[in-house]
Formats: C-alpha cells, structure tokens, sequence
C-alpha cells in the first residue's frame, strides 16, 4: 500500500477508535469521588521510586560579593560574607564552585578581564585560607562581558564589579 493509502487507514482507525471511547464515556454518569473513596495507595503500584532514594535539590545558598571601583581586596563584610560561603561548602560536600570575577564597562576588556581575575582569585585564596578544598573551586574571569546592570550608573555599575559564586 502506499504512504498515503496508510495514512488514511490509520486516520479512518483513529477516528473509529475515538468515537467508541467518546461514545461509551458519554452513556455512563460520571461520579464524583468522596473523600471514603479515595484510596491515597492508587497509582503507586509497579512503581520502584523509594522516597529515601531521591535527593533533594540543594538551592544555592552562596552570597555573591562586591567590590570598590578598581579593586580587588576583600573588605570585612565580604571576608564575613565568605566565612558563610565557606560553611556552607562544608556543609554540602558534594558541592563544587566556580568563582566568576565580573567588572563594571569602564576600563579596556584586557584590563578588566584582569582585574575580574584578581577578584576570583581573592575570594578563592580566603575561601582556601578557611579551610575548603582547592580541589572543590575553580576561578574564571568575565570582566566586563557579562554585565548584571546595563545602565551607565554608579549604582548600576557597582551592582557588576562582583565575584559570583555559581553553585555546581
């Protein structure tokens, strides 16, 4: 038979199959489900999902820190800011981190790119000084390229000279 011969053969059986479900659906009344007739097991047959087995998702509870304009060192709500991100590490083993240094658009990409470096890499020394394993953090810079605010602000611009902390 050719394509379209069994594309309406299957079209003439789909729609055969479809009226008789719809037809016999509709002769029956539809009863509503009292709370006695619920029966809160159904469904769960032939599943092998054990509750203890599937792991919640770990939100991210790391805190990102900001810097002054062309900096690079840590202030002390930031090291505060860190020792928290470092319990947390401790708390979630399993975790891994990649510390994102981010400028703000002033300044050439070769210098900001720089600068994000140094920032990664402040937050990644103190974090190691606290005890988290070098093996659990890796550092990349973004400078410039990838902005949280895009407004020509110092508001703005504050908002982007950043390390960022993305949870993996």
């Amino acid at each position: 038979m050719k394509k379209n011969g069994w594309m309406a053969l299957n079209l003439i059986v789909g729609l055969f199959l479809s009226l008789a479900v719809y037809g016999c659906a509709g002769s029956q009344e539809m009863a509503t489900p009292t709370e006695t007739d619920v029966d809160e097991s159904a469904g769960m047959e032939g599943t092998d999902i054990i509750a203890e087995e599937i792991e919640p998702i770990q939100p991210k509870q790391m805190t990102d820190i900001f810097f002054d304009f062309d900096r690079f060192d840590l202030s002390p709500d930031d090291r505060a800011v860190l020792a928290d991100n470092a319990a947390w590490l401790e708390n979630n083993p399993g975790a891994k981190v990649q510390i994102q240094g981010h400028c703000d658009n002033r300044g050439s990409n070769e210098y900001n790119l720089a600068l994000g470096d140094r920032r990664a890499k402040s937050a990644y020394n103190y974090l190691i000084n606290l005890g988290v394993s070098a093996s659990r953090i890796s550092t990349i810079s973004y400078g410039e390229e990838m902005p949280q605010c895009t407004q020509l602000t110092e508001g703005c611009w504050a908002k982007n000279r950043r390390a960022y902390f993305n949870v993996k």
